[in-house]
């Protein structure tokens, strides 16, 4: 792969995750059964996905190793079912930029699970993301449906950053797409089971919109970003991925006429550049 491909794969990558809060919208459906949904097609892309990068150098993984893919599969699950129940009840926006702050807590608790040391502008950055959604956040009325849907949006993030921390000390030596292929696996069967009653009434079309999710903004998202980083840096392909709240933004406000007010947008740019320093600082 080419550097020129290696771009167009990570930015098209970014665009697919950003799509994630759209597709997710579009089905009609609840969370778990999006979930649930979406894991179904997932692990059957990243099988397939699996097969064809398979070099026959990665190594099995360890029994600790399965374990901690399993603990990450909850993770991941969790993260999907808060992320878009902030996304049925605040839209998409709002939910794209709540998720947008687990930077902030990878960079808080990377400094005590890894104790590693915090520089003063990490903190600083970690205070503008703060700020961002402090503007992002309507009101602070816990009954008002956009605050709620922010505080979803803000735990998915959170536990999104878990699972970067907890694929940092558990991945090394394996293949990336086969340990998403395992953490998608622990998701389906955990997750289906209390989507399963619904699975029969969803419509085809949100099927459609399930298969999206699953194939292009899990499993073929996930093998563009690992494919680009055999050519392009970790630090580069994290400020690609600082735009996907844009995209995301951009979309819903195309599709759904989610119209963000000034004082959001305003909120939106401090993230996304806190987002840009973090990646520009990172090591």
């Amino acid at each position: 792969m080419t550097y020129s491909r290696a771009l167009l794969a990570i930015h098209l990558g970014a665009l697919m995750f950003g799509l994630s809060g759209i597709f997710g919208k579009l089905a009609n459906t609840t969370p778990w059964a999006i979930v649930g949904g979406r894991a179904i097609f997932a692990v059957a892309a990243l099988a397939l996905f699996a097969q064809l990068f398979n070099n026959g150098k990665a190594q099995r993984p360890s029994l600790r190793q399965l374990a901690m893919l399993a603990l990450g599969g909850l993770l991941l699950g969790s993260h999907w079912l808060t992320f878009f129940e902030a996304v049925k009840v605040s839209g998409v926006a709002i939910a794209t930029l709540g998720f947008a702050s687990f930077p902030a807590f990878t960079v808080l608790l990377e400094g005590v699970l890894f104790r590693e040391r915090t520089r003063p502008l990490e903190f600083a950055m970690v205070g503008v993301v703060c700020l961002g959604l402090i503007l992002v956040t309507p009101s602070f009325d816990l009954a008002n449906q956009a605050t709620g849907g922010l505080l979803w949006a803000i735990l998915s993030g959170l536990l999104f950053a878990l699972l970067s921390l907890l694929n940092r000390a558990s991945t090394r030596g394996l293949d990336p797409v086969q340990a998403a292929l395992c953490q998608n696996l622990t998701v389906l069967l955990c997750f289906l089971p209390f989507a399963w009653s619904t699975l029969p009434s969803i419509r085809a079309i949100d099927w459609l919109w399930l298969g999206m999710l699953g194939i292009f903004c899990t499993g073929l998202a996930h093998s563009l970003f690992v494919a680009s980083l055999r050519v392009i840096t970790a630090r580069s392909a994290a400020v690609i991925f600082a735009l996907e709240p844009v995209y995301g933004i951009c979309f819903a406000w195309w599709l759904f006429n989610e119209v963000p007010s000034l004082r959001m947008l305003a909120g939106g740019v401090l993230i996304v550049l806190a987002i840009f320093v973090s990646a520009r600082m990172a090591r």
